[in-house]
């Protein structure tokens, strides 16, 4: 066992403790306590003393690209949309993540340990994301949950795309209408299989796109759905009601002009990325207020750089721009840690300091807001992986 003492912690879920101690059992948590409750000395195991360094869970990106669009590189590192059908399903993040890209590494030593990573917003329909850690040189050692999403697109992106092509769709309608039509016919698949039973005479012929959404319909993973615009995210609404399907709203861009409507449907958010230049119509409200509007009115989101579109080890930089324009600081901290790790369905294991979680942790000289801060060590699996 390993002790870590002489720290604050923040557990996020449970407060500070502004002396406190983590115990490390192989990969989890297995105490953490306050140092006037603990003695030092009948501990048996590796201790180390973190000299009041402050102490935080491994940071979380609900939403990413990491290792699909590689940095440095142009067409032969791109393998985030497969642009040549709306249609993709079939596709599979964790076929086209490279480890080795030097984001991991930058990622990591910013205190970013899991992200969930996928296909981007060229396609209605671009395939699956899946949970990684950000430390390992083989993907499918790196996998926390896969599939954890499929990821759909409205607005912009797949209109762009495909009229360039002059191919369908090249509307906001016709993008609705080829995913209504990619889902029923999946259901009429899924339907056939589920009457057939054990009768291999009665099944359909196979057909991997109808495979990869049978998730989708039984609600075992979400549809991921890219929506910047308040017209696309009730599209989104609207179809995922029609189809009783699970449903994320990522970037959410204008939700600050519908929070009324998005309390009331209560669906997990995540917003980003809010940095940078307004490079299309969709982004016109794009602000560092939306985290605020959309936390102040109850509901629990999570950040997401959606990277390469702002670096990943800049998450909890985007956190603290969020805490600048009047976001909560605890909220906004929430917003990297415990609330992506509950969009995610891994708040189980991840996302705060507690008993019997996985032991990610991020240790810094100050708190992540301060422009001073810098990561001293970062553990995943209670493991050392990264050392200042």
């Amino acid at each position: 066992m390993k002790l870590f003492f002489n720290a604050k912690i923040n557990t996020i879920t449970n407060g500070i403790i502004e002396d406190g101690y983590v115990i490390i059992k192989k990969d989890k948590i297995f105490e953490v306590g306050d140092m006037g409750q603990f003695s030092i000395d009948t501990f048996e195991g590796d201790k180390y003393d973190l000299n009041g360094n402050y102490v935080l869970p491994g940071f979380i990106d609900a939403h990413c690209h990491l290792g699909l669009s590689e940095s440095a590189i142009q067409f032969e590192g791109r393998d985030h949309n497969e642009t040549t059908d709306p249609i993709t399903p079939h596709m599979r993040a964790i076929d086209a993540i490279n480890p080795d890209d030097i984001t991991f590494t930058e990622a990591l030593r910013a205190g970013v340990t899991t992200v969930a990573t996928g296909p981007g917003s060229a396609n209605v329909i671009g395939g699956t994301f899946a949970i990684i850690k950000t430390f390992g040189k083989r993907i499918d050692d790196m996998i926390v949950k896969d599939p954890v999403a499929m990821k759909c697109a409205f607005g912009e992106n797949p209109k762009r795309v495909y009229s360039s092509k002059s191919k369908t769709p090249s509307t906001r309608m016709a993008i609705a209408a080829v995913m209504r039509e990619t889902l029923s016919v999946a259901k009429q698949y899924l339907d056939k299989k589920e009457a057939a039973g054990d009768d291999n005479s009665k099944m359909p012929s196979y057909d991997a796109k109808c495979e990869a959404l049978i998730p989708v319909l039984k609600k075992e993973i979400p549809i991921k759905a890219h929506a910047h615009r308040a017209d696309d995210i009730f599209t989104a609404l609207r179809i995922a009601k029609e189809f009783d399907l699970k449903i994320t709203l990522d970037h959410v861009t204008e939700g600050h002009l519908i929070i009324d409507e998005l309390i009331k449907e209560n669906v997990p958010c995540i917003v980003g990325p809010s940095f940078g230049h307004r490079g299309k119509f969709e982004l016109k409200e794009k602000s560092f207020l939306t985290p605020r509007a959309l936390s102040d009115a109850g509901i629990d989101i999570a950040i997401t750089t959606d990277s390469p579109v702002t670096p990943l080890d800049q998450l909890p930089l985007m956190a603290g721009l969020a805490y600048k324009e009047g976001m909560n600081k605890d909220k906004a901290l929430e917003a990297i840690t415990i609330n992506p790790a509950k969009i995610l369905e891994i708040d189980n294991l991840y996302g705060s300091i507690e008993k019997d979680k996985i032991a990610d942790l991020v240790i810094l000289n100050m708190h992540p807001f301060e422009i001073d801060s810098k990561v001293q060590q970062v553990i995943v699996m209670g493991n050392t992986v990264y050392q200042k």
